[in-house]
């Protein structure tokens, strides 16, 4: 099986590799430093899975699964991250991940985990299991109320995303970066606990802009 690793920390990295190559069955393909730099290398390398973190520079990894996942949809898609709460788990999901799993995790599971949806099946920590039957359980308040955890500044990003501007618009009608815009944009899919900017226009129009603004 191989895999590609997706890592800004350079350390974190060697430590997986070093984990995987000690194995007979799982074999690292690459290793990538950035979500862009994951889309390119899946669609160069073909991984059988992608070890996935979520907090990148640049693109983020829940962007980056939802576009690998949509380009090839034969690479699944293993979540290895610190964040557990509500806002990365879901969207991953949402993304297209088929796994999620806390990187506090041992070498064992890690291993099993990779096999597991390496081979097709969907795993998750015993935290994120624990969530995910408890969201099914207790269903969240009505969409709506999401729209109160934008700060002033994600509200004035997503009126101006729901009118279908770029970044770079954005940025020109606020007067802010690029960059800041990005950050602005991957908040705003985390708080909807939406896959991306499409969702989050059609969830913004569905909802009639509530509390957006003019």
């Amino acid at each position: 099986m191989n895999i590609l690793i997706v890592d800004d920390h350079p350390l974190y990295r060697n430590g997986i590799r070093n984990l995987i190559q000690a194995t007979d069955d799982l074999t690292v393909a690459g290793e990538a430093g950035s979500g862009e730099e994951a889309i390119e290398l899946a669609e160069q390398l073909r991984p059988d899975l992608v070890l996935m973190d979520i907090r990148l520079p640049g693109m983020d990894g829940i962007e980056a699964t939802r576009i690998i996942k949509q380009r090839f949809s034969d690479i699944h898609v293993l979540v290895l991250s610190m964040h557990k709460d509500d806002q990365s788990v879901f969207p991953a999901i949402k993304a297209g991940a088929r796994g999620y799993l806390p990187k506090e995790s041992d070498g064992a599971e890690l291993l099993q985990t990779i096999r597991m949806v390496g081979n097709g099946s969907a795993v998750f920590g015993p935290d994120i299991a624990l969530r995910l039957a408890s969201y099914f359980e207790d269903p969240p308040e009505p969409e709506g109320t999401l729209f109160d955890e934008l700060t002033g500044r994600e509200k004035e990003v997503l009126q101006r995303l729901a009118a279908g501007d770029s970044n770079a618009q954005i940025a020109a009608k606020l007067g802010l970066s690029v960059k800041t815009v990005a950050n602005n944009v991957t908040n705003i899919l985390n708080k909807l606990q939406v896959a991306d900017r499409h969702e989050a226009r059609l969830l913004a129009k569905t909802m009639g802009e509530a509390g957006l603004g003019e």
